[in-house]
């Protein structure tokens, strides 16, 4: 399963090869995502390459193949092509990686991305789902209901949770002092903060010097999930 800024890539280059013959420069991808550097875009292509979505020539200048698309992006007659400037190639079979294993093979169920959460200053409650992705079954604690949240913004940085990557939370409406959990602010904002309890309040601790604690009386603070994994694109 892709993300969503994924796709929205993989869109961006099939709409362009299918107008133009063509594929888009960086600088172009760059400012169809709204990414403010082209180290992003080249995160992107590497998680399509690896995920088998797309293969780029070595020592062509704007050279890709797209090699498949998702379900939900496929067309009738869709034949996958490599296109360099006016050259068009035939694609090419490409031997898996030494110790690849099948998607099938492992153990992976799909969770619901139930929107984005603020690593920083709380966001309105997170209420409906994005799309989904899929994650290996090891990644899942114990028993209960799962789902997928995309992270926005740095203050959780020093836990080695980064603006961009999804978090995978196992649903529960408790949780022990030290914990990173989902909290549900005054019925209204959605934060992503470890949790520390102090008698009768709940401080909301981020993990970035940057951000201060937030403190706040224990009926305010609704715990709606632990982390429990992370999934991050290169």
């Amino acid at each position: 399963m892709l993300t969503r800024k994924q796709l929205e890539l993989l869109d961006f280059i099939r709409n362009r090869m299918d107008a133009e013959g063509v594929p888009p420069s960086f600088d172009e991808m760059k400012v169809a995502l709204d990414l403010r550097s082209k180290s992003g875009i080249h995160r992107l292509i590497t998680a399509l390459e690896e995920r088998g979505f797309i293969r780029r020539l070595a020592h062509r200048a704007r050279a890709i193949e797209i090699v498949k698309l998702p379900e939900a992006m496929e067309r009738t007659g869709f034949t996958p092509k490599v296109i360099n400037g006016d050259r068009v190639d035939p694609p090419k079979r490409v031997a898996p990686p030494k110790g690849a294993m099948r998607v099938d093979a492992v153990s992976a169920l799909e969770l619901p991305v139930m929107g984005r959460i603020a690593a920083g200053v709380p966001i309105e409650a997170i209420q409906e789902i994005s799309h989904h992705v899929t994650v290996p079954g090891s990644m899942l604690s114990g028993k209960g209901q799962h789902y997928a949240l995309e992270v926005k913004g740095d203050s959780m940085i020093e836990a080695g949770i980064n603006d961009g990557d999804i978090v995978v939370i196992r649903e529960q409406n408790t949780a022990e002092n030290g914990d990173i959990v989902v909290a549900l602010v005054e019925d209204t904002e959605a934060t992503l903060k470890r949790f520390r309890r102090r008698g009768s309040m709940i401080a909301l601790e981020a993990a970035n010097p940057a951000y201060e604690t937030r403190v706040f009386p224990d009926h305010q603070v609704k715990v709606q999930g632990r982390l429990v994994g992370l999934i991050r694109s290169y």
